[in-house]
């Protein structure tokens, strides 16, 4: 197997390429679904609508975090398998974790439609953004069995060597997503209905795809056994997809004491309750942007870290692992320029406001989003443990910048600094999880040159 699957023997740059590229564009598109909401609802709806779509984000967020557990932890499961010449068992891992990304979507939008306003309001939703709020998340619950199915498939389908798929179910619900918001929201004048029922039905068409994709699978024929749940299938799919989903949660948990934070102390403030929420809706959307070309270089590089790893090509998946470090930094300092120098100019785009909506605006960009220059670390290399089979390293590290330090500096800082410390909470936190990150790759990588030479050394005296 480790001599004819092109994952083992073709070029990693070329992989790379292959791989990544799609799967960058698929997290774009995924970050751009709500960044396109924003853009018409900011300038349809005005602030409280930007500030209502924040508060709506960490269900958004929750759907990312399932679809990461089992279209991750399937697809890497898969590889690995598939690395060691287990096919028959391998294409039962693709089958479960279809079969858990419908169910768990499924569960989550009835969860959020029973009890919608506590959730909303355990966000920290003002009294004047909660009935926007309400109005777009009752729409969009209803397609997150979809957008789980569209983003958790889409690393399924990559799995089976078809990334430029991927790309394309995911580009298809986005355009149409963009096409009926302009249609919905400009031209119908639905406002916060609209953008949300843009949204479901490009979600919708995307999953369709993504059915018709894994009912002609290339590597095996996916049958009805495979997607009927089996305990020791997605325990093992967990295990491996834990650490995406856990940075997911902890993403999710800082997105609500944050939105919780900058309305408590925002009311303490000259800018009020909304006006922070609006911005770091925003701000942290388009943050999300950056991220997803890291996670998608992270992603990306998976498949090859993970055959490789299983094949013990040691070498190759240093090479995977350093490619895609090298594009993160170049990306990362791409974005750093962007937020420090033109913060007024990007939040523009998002509607009009008053001096004190923009003054906020940049500060957040210039504070916050500091140390956005060494963020590319973090979530390439928490996906590299994990793409090797070693989930805990992969959780611990997901784990590191939002609840071992954001989340204790949320709650810390603003206590002597008020809002502004809110500010600097986060680009403490990134220095302290890049640090962290810095020492873990460093280990795991003198590891590796240690078993690659061990291996190296059993197959001379085989030889031999």
């Amino acid at each position: 197997m480790e001599d004819t699957n092109p994952l083992g023997t073709a070029p990693v740059k070329k992989l790379m390429v292959q791989f990544a590229v799609p799967s960058i564009i698929a997290m774009l598109v995924s970050a751009f679904y709500n960044i396109v909401d924003q853009l018409f609802i900011g300038q349809a709806v005005g602030t409280l609508g930007n500030a209502a779509t924040n508060i709506a984000f960490p269900l958004t967020t929750s759907c990312i975090a399932l679809s990461l557990l089992f279209g991750i932890g399937g697809a890497s499961c898969f590889n690995l398998s598939m690395g060691r010449g287990e096919k028959e068992t391998a294409v039962y891992y693709i089958g479960n974790a279809a079969a858990m990304l419908v169910l768990s979507g499924c569960i989550l939008c009835l969860i959020s439609e029973l009890f919608l306003t506590p959730l909303l309001n355990g966000f920290g939703a003002p009294d004047d953004v909660l009935p926007y709020a309400v109005e777009y998340v009752r729409i969009t619950a209803v397609g997150f069995p979809f957008l789980l199915l569209t983003t958790g498939g889409g690393h399924l389908i990559r799995a089976d060597g078809s990334p430029k798929m991927t790309m394309i179910c995911n580009l298809t619900g986005a355009v149409i997503n963009t096409i009926l918001d302009a249609l919905f929201v400009m031209g119908f004048r639905w406002g916060m209905s609209g953008a949300a029922l843009a949204t479901v039905i490009g979600q919708v068409c995307s999953g369709i795809l993504v059915i018709r994709y894994l009912c002609h699978y290339k590597t095996a024929k996916l049958e009805k056994k495979h997607f009927l749940v089996r305990f020791s299938y997605v325990k093992m799919v967990i295990s491996i997809g834990m650490a995406s989903f856990f940075n997911q949660v902890a993403m999710m948990i800082v997105q609500i004491v944050m939105n919780n934070s900058l309305r408590h102390y925002g009311a303490a403030s000259v800018y009020g309750e909304s006006i922070p929420l609006a911005c770091a809706g925003i701000i942290m959307k388009l943050g999300q942007v950056f991220f997803s070309i890291v996670i998608g270089l992270g992603q990306g590089s998976q498949p090859i870290e993970s055959f490789n790893y299983g094949a013990k090509k040691y070498d190759r998946v240093r090479e995977a692992y350093y490619a895609a470090l090298r594009t993160g930094f170049a990306a990362a300092v791409t974005a750093f320029v962007l937020f420090q120098i033109f913060p007024r100019q990007i939040i523009s785009l998002f509607g009009e406001g008053t001096e004190e909506y923009f003054q906020f605006g940049v500060k957040f960009f210039r504070i916050f989003l500091f140390f956005t220059i060494l963020n590319f670390l973090q979530p390439i290399t928490s996906t590299f443990f994990t793409s090797i089979g070693k989930p805990i390293k992969g959780v611990f590290l997901s784990l590191t910048r939002q609840i071992l330090f954001l989340l204790p500096l949320l709650v810390i800082l603003p206590l002597f600094f008020g809002i502004d410390g809110i500010l600097y909470a986060g680009f403490t936190a990134d220095f302290m999880a890049a640090l962290v990150t810095m020492a873990m790759a460093f280990w795991k990588l003198k590891e590796m040159r240690k078993l690659e030479r061990e291996t190296a050394e059993k197959s001379r005296l085989k030889q031999g």
